[in-house]
């Protein structure tokens, strides 16, 4: 065949295998050879180039592998029929981040006033490098065997020991199921949870991922007003009476900040009760409350077994270990159990050892100890420093929550910001959509707030919401 030509290079790394299924695929791919082509047999083609047969066998059957040739036997090998429709259509879709609207970047490292993220740098690494370098020769020899997919039990135990010391939530390591972080919880419980409504009661403003997860799984996220008691039951009961799911973020509200209620505390767990509903509690920032104790977790309160709790080690160790938990109640646990196995096993069984013992040594009470010391601080620091601007502004969890005059586009703010190496949440996107009680915003992480870049961040942020209130 004129069109199809093949220099071997045996000085090469690739193998002769590779060159020739290389040479061939980008004949057809180009279109020198046309579709119906009848290549060379394997003799033939290894006598022109001077390999052996096999070497050409196995070229040609990679090519039958990927579609761009079909073997009929002794009729010969043929160029198969082109696909330029599909892949047309693929690059028409042009590639974005998952979720842009929540996620802007995952290449970066942490931005000053970004929320979500621990500060990088007072972590303990040298312990933590020490204990997951340890774990990780360990479960290098654990190759043989299926590890627990509820998670690890010496995990589970220190999770269930945290609980019962720091939060006041009693429960048996049974009940504990180490998920990849919230996401994962979120979805394990989507999937297991028999609702027998299709609503679902999510806080306005509230987390975007938490509505967008339940709209995923097939649910209708039912926006209800929280006002300075949290999450407005009686709303609740008036737009969505039938729905058979909550969630909240009981301790501090996702983003606001307040707490619920012990009446609406009382109310929510009366509807979960007596309509038979399940409540999920997102208990993001519980151990970092940087201001008078943090409220108990409404699980401790729950004696009907109708809440599911979930946590998080995303902001007290880090983010990219991908590990959350949550405590299911006693009458869910195998059901529960046998999920995880089928669609959300735990994974990384030496970063699950390596926070056990990190737990387990003390050293994780120890840096959160610190790192509240340290947020407190560079929350009054980020205090005085926009307070000399006469800026209004309230503390929300780890965030300053600064409003912004009505019209002004906190999202087109936060895009400029992004220029500038700042990372400043928008409010409006916590909000659900269509919504007149939307409010116009910026979240300000403290956690990397450093003094040497307190001062500039400011000021670049001030004059970004000069130009474009």
């Amino acid at each position: 065949m004129d069109s199809l030509r093949i220099d071997l290079d045996r000085r090469q790394r690739r193998s002769l295998t590779e060159q020739i299924h290389d040479s061939i695929a980008s004949a057809i791919r180009e279109g020198h050879l046309y579709e119906g082509a009848r290549l060379p047999s394997w003799r033939d083609l290894a006598t022109q180039v001077g390999v052996s047969r096999g070497t050409v066998k196995t070229a040609y059957e990679r090519l039958a592998d990927e579609q761009l040739v079909v073997a009929c036997g002794a009729a010969g090998t043929f160029v198969a029929s082109p696909l330029p429709l599909a892949q047309s259509r693929l690059n028409e879709v042009p590639s974005r981040l998952p979720l842009p609207e929540i996620y802007r970047d995952f290449d970066s490292p942490p931005k000053p006033f970004q929320v979500g993220v621990p500060a990088t740098d007072m972590f303990p690494y040298k312990v933590w490098s020490r204990t997951i370098v340890r774990y990780s020769r360990l479960a290098a020899t654990e190759t043989t065997r299926y590890h627990d997919p509820r998670g690890e039990v010496e995990l589970r135990k220190e999770v269930a020991a945290y609980l019962s010391v720091t939060r006041g939530l009693q429960c048996s390591a049974d009940q504990v199921i180490i998920t990849n972080g919230y996401a994962g919880a979120l979805g394990l419980a989507l999937h297991a949870l028999k609702l027998k409504s299709r609503q679902v009661w999510v806080e306005d403003p509230g987390y975007p991922l938490t509505r967008r997860a339940i709209s995923l799984a097939g649910y209708t996220p039912v926006p209800i007003a929280v006002d300075t008691q949290g999450l407005d039951v009686g709303e609740g009961l008036e737009r969505a009476p039938n729905a058979s799911l909550a969630v909240v973020t009981a301790s501090q509200q996702a983003p606001l900040g307040m707490s619920l209620s012990p009446a609406r505390r009382r109310a929510l767990l009366e509807w979960g009760a007596a309509a038979g509903a399940w409540i999920i509690e997102d208990d993001y920032l519980s151990e970092l409350k940087l201001s008078g104790k943090a409220a108990p977790p409404l699980a401790s309160l729950d004696g009907d077994g109708r809440v599911i709790y979930i946590g998080t080690f995303s902001k007290t160790i880090s983010p990219t270990l991908r590990l959350g938990f949550m405590v299911v109640p006693s009458a869910l646990v195998n059901f529960f159990g046998d999920v995880a196995a089928a669609l959300s096993p735990a994974s990384s069984l030496a970063t699950q050892l390596a926070v056990a013992a990190f737990m387990r040594d003390g050293h994780y009470l120890r840096h959160i100890r610190r790192m509240k010391r340290l947020y407190a601080q560079r929350r009054d620091a980020l205090l005085r420093q926009l307070g000399e601007g006469g800026i209004f502004n309230t503390m929300a969890g780890l965030s300053l929550l600064l409003t912004l005059p009505d019209g002004a586009d906190d999202v087109k703010i936060a895009e400029a910001a992004e220029a500038q190496e700042l990372a400043p949440a928008p409010l409006s996107i916590w909000y659900a959509d269509n919504n007149s009680k939307v409010k116009s915003g910026l979240l300000l992480g403290v956690t990397n707030l450093s003094d040497a870049v307190l001062e500039s961040s400011c000021r670049h942020l001030e004059g970004l919401i000069q130009r474009h209130a």
